[in-house]
């Protein structure tokens, strides 16, 4: 489950808000100006986000290398393309 609070009450509750995402592995979202701005997270979650970024960060060098010798304007123009016919093919799905 997630629970949404603002600062001052996550402030207020730290340890309620602990518990409950040590024990029940619940998730704390904390709003300030009612913009969400920081999570809490239990540790397994937050070790297994870390593994994915570090996955994707391997990910995106390997597409940067793969790429490297085309040129920006070319590869950009490439994905508009492919961004353009995905959702035509989209709408027609839809429609």
């Amino acid at each position: 489950m997630i629970t949404e609070t603002n600062a001052v009450k996550f402030r207020q509750n730290l340890g309620e808000m602990l518990n409950q995402v040590q024990y029940r592995h619940d998730s704390v979202v904390i709003n300030k100006d009612g913009k969400a701005v920081a999570a809490l997270v239990d540790a397994r979650l937050f070790t297994r986000i870390r593994r994915m970024q570090a996955r994707f960060d391997a990910l995106c060098q390997r597409l940067e290398l793969g790429f490297s010798s085309v040129p920006e304007a070319e590869g950009m123009a490439e994905i508009d393309a492919t961004v353009a016919q995905v959702r035509s093919e989209a709408r027609g799905r839809t429609a």
